[in-house]
């Protein structure tokens, strides 16, 4: 959000309870926005690791254990137990991606819907776009 410049301040306008309450409303969902989008980031990060991963097993010698970490520590397994976690690991977070995603979606359109009634009240006295 920015401030309005001294030429694009109109009248003094009245803000209603209901008002007010809209207003925050959008601050709330804004920040939960950003959060999830946050978190949506990283999710893909780690997923992109780990899709690199598989590839890399898939080039992985059979007979060779795989060093593979669990919390702290790391356990020898064979390598197609290694690729069933990796495997189940992506499948976790490719459902993980899509529920931030849907949760991303909808918070938009609520923001959306509060941008229409808080422009229409308000029109260029309220800035509720990203800069």
């Amino acid at each position: 959000m920015r401030m309005l410049e001294k030429d694009e301040e109109e009248g003094d306008i009245q803000v209603s309870w209901q008002d007010q309450q809209n207003i925050n409303t959008f601050s709330k969902y804004n920040a939960k926005f950003q959060d999830l989008e946050e978190s949506y980031e990283a999710k893909k990060t780690e997923k992109e690791y780990l899709d690199d991963l598989a590839s890399e097993l898939e080039l992985a010698d059979e007979d060779e254990p795989v060093r593979y970490r669990i919390g702290e520590t790391f356990v020898s397994l064979s390598l197609e137990a290694a690729q069933e976690r990796i495997s189940k690991a992506q499948e976790e977070l490719d459902s993980e991606i899509l529920v931030l995603k849907t949760q991303m979606d909808e918070a938009v359109e609520k923001m959306d819907e509060l941008k229409k009634v808080l422009y229409a009240r308000f029109g260029n006295a309220i800035n509720l776009e990203k800069d």
